[in-house]
């Protein structure tokens, strides 16, 4: 058979720096989620801003053995000294310090063992992308001595920043190469850019944000955590409802900072009227911020509407599925171009020089691997809607939002990878019965399936309220987030087939 069934924990793809690994059953992902030991035993790596990797852990521990102040002290590894100090802020008190080691130029945090402060550093560094790159750790350990040589991989041997630049430039012709800036994840990339608009807006008595549909986890909690205030976070349900959203305008214009909108969203895939939101930004004075990972920034042309675009380029353009990286692209055209592109500059992570070798060396590949995408799903979305034992089925094309999608597609077939869909029937024997790669992350050329709500909103899923709070947004704790990849397409649709009985 094509496609057989990956044992818990192995890497997807088969390299030290995969951005995903196998989950194979329902009773795996609970126990990644409740960390059973039995299954993080078997994990040996994650998806990078979830999981500490294991190069990153050893480092950790040749430290801590070795150095008597770190001595029965927790030390997280961070992208850089600025990173490190905004951790130990985020602590606060005496407690956690700022950690440097000089000869390997690496910097952290330690504080007293404590699963609260753990949780709540750990917390931190996932949201906004300050984990140390698994390439970093990997060239620190080799330094010590304890690995022998990097893991043997292809690079792009010349300006790294400069190829990828030439190839984001030819989706995005209006950016210069000021304006395309680089984040070591998405998430960065998102918190840089939120974070230079938000303190633009808020010199100027603008403090709300608007944040358009049920939006990826870490999103959400960067609009939440990093908002003046509580009531600065407005969740507007409902991203296709553009007369709710020109009320909320005409009530609150005059204080409104911004608004935050995936296109398309991610689990649902809405893509709103981006034109008719554009103009309402505009007339109001609020900046508008685009990230269009689910679809890629290669099949929907959204920069001329927004102040800033921001999208992993994990997604689509990191195909084989071994690196993290980031974009911020900032409108030349948009009335605070300068200063966002200033303060962005400022606030984004470095990029490690072996992670943008590596994306170096995919990037060229992205157009050809999104034809090959596109084409498998179609075909796999159009069995998904005929299956009697299928209810709902989400992609960029739903009927829903499907002209406000086609307007913004560079081609009428480029709709990304991402499927999501339910079964009228439980969701478990389905997904434990199919063999296709489970695991996290998307937009790489090997098809992924996961049970999203479980992966990305566990503690919602496990309680009344929770299933109460997804309700009220339209979602299923079982809906299935399929991201289709290059495989021949008889295979990925015979996987589901035989899944599905």
């Amino acid at each position: 058979m094509p496609f057989t069934h990956l044992p818990l924990g192995q890497p997807i793809p088969s390299s030290p720096h995969a951005v995903s690994c196998s989950l194979p059953t329902m009773r795996d992902v609970r126990g990644y989620e409740e960390k059973n030991p039995e299954t993080m035993r078997a994990l040996s790596s994650g998806y990078p801003r979830f999981v500490v990797h294991p190069f990153t852990r050893q480092l950790i521990a040749h430290f801590t053995a070795t150095l008597p102040a770190l001595a029965g002290r927790t030390l997280w590894l961070a992208t850089s000294a600025r990173m490190a100090h905004l951790l130990a802020d985020h602590l606060g008190g005496p407690a956690a310090g700022v950690e440097t080691f000089a000869r390997d130029a690496l910097h952290g945090v330690s504080h007293p063992a404590s699963p609260a402060l753990a949780a709540r550093a750990k917390g931190f560094l996932q949201n906004l992308g300050g984990f140390l790159s698994s390439r970093e750790a990997e060239d620190a350990l080799v330094h010590l001595g304890l690995l022998a040589a990097p893991y043997a991989e292809k690079t792009f041997p010349g300006d790294a920043t400069a190829e990828i630049r030439r190839v984001l430039r030819g989706a995005l012709p209006t950016a210069t190469d000021a304006d395309l800036l680089l984040a070591p994840s998405g998430m960065n990339a998102i918190y840089a850019a939120f974070r230079a608009s938000a303190d633009l807006q808020a010199a100027r008595g603008r403090t709300v944000w608007l944040q358009l549909g049920w939006l990826y986890l870490d999103t959400i909690a960067i609009l939440k955590k990093f908002t003046a205030a509580p009531a600065d976070y407005v969740y507007v349900r409902d991203p296709l409802d553009h007369e709710g959203i020109a009320r909320i305008f005409e009530k609150h214009g005059a204080r409104i900072a911004g608004v935050f909108a995936e296109l398309p969203t991610n689990p649902l895939l809405q893509t709103p009227d981006l034109a008719a939101l554009s103009a309402l930004c505009r007339r109001h004075g609020a900046h508008l911020l685009v990230d269009p990972s689910v679809a890629s920034v290669f099949n929907v042309d959204v920069l001329p509407h927004a102040d800033a675009v921001v999208c992993s380029l994990t997604k689509y353009t990191a195909s084989e599925g071994d690196l993290t990286a980031g974009l911020v692209a900032l409108n030349p055209a948009g009335p605070d171009a300068a200063e966002l592109r200033r303060r962005t500059a400022a606030a984004l992570e470095p990029v490690y020089p072996r992670d943008l070798a590596r994306l170096a060396a995919q990037i060229g590949e992205t157009e050809t691997v999104l034809k090959k995408i596109h084409a498998n799903t179609a075909r796999v979305a159009a069995f998904l809607a005929s299956h009697p034992k299928v209810r709902d089925v989400f992609w960029a094309l739903h009927p829903a939002s499907r002209e406000n999608y086609l307007r913004l597609a560079r081609a009428p077939d480029a709709t990304g990878g991402m499927i999501t869909f339910t079964l009228r029937g439980p969701m478990e024997p389905f997904h434990d019965r199919l063999r296709l790669p489970k695991g996290p992350s998307f937009g790489m050329k090997t098809t992924l399936i996961c049970p999203f709500m479980y992966l990305a909103h566990y503690d919602l899923v496990t309680t009344p309220a929770g299933i109460a709070e997804l309700a009220a947004s339209k979602l299923d704790p079982d809906l299935l987030r399929l991201c289709v990849g290059i495989e021949p397409v008889e295979e990925i649709i015979g996987a589901l087939a035989e899944a599905l009985g």
